[in-house]
């Protein structure tokens, strides 16, 4: 890919604003480093929000119809059943709770007497507008835009008024797999804790369980054509799975979140992807590759996936034995039909990001260089722009665009824009 050298520089140039910012006496806390390097998903942020966000903006814009929004989500009920859970954890800790919808403006928040005045303060209070096209690069935003969760520390966030906030957030799914909005625990950088995101993402997974319990059987017949399934039904041959593992990773069986470790979510997307199966050998060297580990600690993680999933996992030769809707397997049906379009709106973040089992590096490799071949390959300039905004330092990907846009056409700017974004000297 050309334009390593820009990509390089213009992170340096990011990374020394970003040190120059950095408060002073910033140290490391917990499981995050602060003040040194930015992480590659805050460099891009702050790359796309510059363009858009004022780092002295002092707090976030407001939204109208706040009171209408609320009543009509459908993250009101299960949040409000929550509330007791939401103010114990945010009591406790000394954190501010937040629920914002689809757009990224909160509609719920609970904190104590001292953290809600910090909160209205940069308006992170209901009617706050958090996108990142509002306040820049923060730990909403990012779980909003790559749809898993996002941890931003200090001077990690755009806006300098942030500075003094440590945001761990995660977004909340319906039981068909849209993103519904986002949970969102804040608090002062120094009650930075390991433990906070993995609070966030126990009451997400509560509340997507509460969605899936209330929601709404599909009727048994209607009028007019039937509008397609968003995953498969339960079937005589096992219960229905829904896996997604583009740039997060979960998995559902009959609309009820799995609590599986990484390990067996490995499991489960190489046999999504796999479709034939896997032999025991064959898994354990795309799982461990080298490092020696026996059959028995395979088997173990096996029969747990096995019992999660209601016994759809055949034994000899390890496949899955009920259909499961998965979004990688998805993109590559798409690739395969020749539907770019569909490809480039599924691949929605690499496989399984933090995985280093082998099997899932050589898929996520597979994975990203056909979907940018196919964006290459395509002659719309719109896949080019939906796909380089998610790849800002693709250079060849905005050229591709630039060349495909009429003269005239008002996106030629955005594509050069990039371009010199990406490739800056």
């Amino acid at each position: 890919m050309s334009g390593h050298g820009g990509l390089r520089r213009r992170r340096a140039e990011l990374e020394h604003e970003w040190s120059r910012r950095v408060p002073p006496g910033l140290v490391r806390s917990g499981d995050l480093v602060c003040g040194q390097v930015l992480r590659g998903e805050i460099v891009e942020s702050w790359a796309r929000s510059l363009r858009l966000v004022d780092p002295a903006r002092d707090c976030a814009p407001g939204a109208e119809d706040l009171a209408q929004r609320w009543l009509d989500s459908p993250l009101r009920q299960p949040v409000t059943d929550l509330a007791d859970e939401l103010r114990a954890a945010v009591d406790d800790a000394g954190f501010v709770a937040a629920v914002t919808d689809e757009s990224g403006t909160i509609l719920w928040t609970r904190s104590g007497r001292v953290m809600r005045r910090r909160a209205e303060r940069v308006n992170f209070a209901p009617g706050g507008r958090w996108d990142e096209a509002s306040m820049g690069t923060n730990a909403l935003s990012l779980a909003l835009r790559d749809g898993r969760p996002a941890t931003v520390f200090s001077a990690e966030h755009l806006v300098e008024a942030l500075h003094g906030w440590v945001c761990y957030s995660a977004p909340i799914r319906s039981p068909q797999g849209r993103v519904l909005g986002v949970l969102d625990l804040s608090s002062t950088w120094d009650r930075s804790h390991p433990l906070a995101m993995s609070t966030v993402r126990a009451l997400v997974g509560t509340i997507e369980a509460r969605l899936a319990e209330t929601a709404p059987a599909t009727p048994a017949t209607t009028t007019g054509p039937a509008p397609a399934p968003p995953a498969p039904t339960a079937t005589a041959d096992g219960p229905a799975l829904r896996l997604r593992c583009l740039g997060d990773a979960r998995a559902w069986r009959d609309g009820v979140a799995l609590r599986l470790r990484p390990r067996q979510l490995e499991i489960l997307t190489l046999l999504a992807l796999e479709r034939d199966g896997l032999s025991s050998a064959r898994l354990r060297a795309a799982l461990y590759g080298d490092r020696p580990v026996g059959a028995t600690t395979l088997k173990a993680e096996v029969s747990h996936l096995r019992q999660a999933i209601g016994g759809a996992l055949a034994s000899r030769c390890y496949a899955l034995t009920t259909p499961v809707a998965c979004d990688a397997t998805a993109v590559l049906d798409a690739l395969a039909a020749g539907d770019t379009e569909a490809a480039v709106h599924g691949y929605t973040g690499p496989l399984l990001p933090d995985s280093d089992a082998p099997g899932v590096l050589e898929w996520r490799e597979y994975l990203a260089v056909a979907v940018r071949e196919a964006v290459l390959a395509a002659t719309d300039p719109g896949l080019a722009l939906r796909y380089g905004e998610r790849h800002p330092y693709d250079v060849e990907v905005h050229q591709h665009a630039h060349r495909l846009l009429p003269a005239g056409d008002g996106r030629r700017g955005i594509a050069a824009a990039r371009m010199r974004a990406a490739h800056r000297d």
